[in-house]
Parts: structure tokens; C-alpha cells; sequence
């Protein structure tokens, strides 16, 4: 699957409530999150619009593998 190319800070954040994953705090332009899920996983996303292709690729890259899924899986369960 490609990966989508106008996804904002904010709106990843979002999505990523699904996985459990809460804003824990936020510095400048930069918003970390953690989930429990499947033990203590932390990923600092930036506040940007949209993140670049590069930045989101390795975000989804270590969410899936904290997760155990691959990176198809978690953008479809994304919906992004």
C-alpha cells in the first residue's frame, strides 16, 4: 500500500488512538505519545502538515513493529 502523502500531525495522532496511544506531552512543534498496548511503546510525531513521506514512513515503520504488524496492516487499520 502507498503511503498517503497529505497526513498532518494532529491527524495521525488521532488515528493512532485506536492503538491505544495517548498524548503524554507536547514541546514546540513536536507531540509525544505512549501506549500500553503490548508493553510501553513512546513516538514523538511532529505537529507538521503534512509530515513528510520519509518522517511518516519511519513512525508507521516502529508502531507496526512494536505491534507486530506489518505496515499495510496498520494503514489500513489507520485509515489514513
Amino acid at each position: 500500500m502507498k503511503l498517503p502523502r497529505n497526513v498532518n500531525g494532529p491527524q495521525l495522532v488521532k488515528a493512532l488512538g485506536i492503538l491505544g496511544y495517548q498524548v503524554t506531552r507536547q514541546k514546540g512543534s513536536h507531540i509525544r505519545v505512549t501506549t500500553q498496548r503490548d508493553g510501553e511503546s513512546h513516538e514523538v510525531i511532529p505537529s507538521h502538515s503534512p509530515i513528510k513521506t520519509g518522517t511518516l514512513a519511519g513512525i508507521l515503520r516502529h508502531i507496526a513493529a512494536h505491534h507486530r504488524l506489518s505496515v499495510d496492516a496498520l494503514l489500513e487499520m489507520l485509515d489514513l
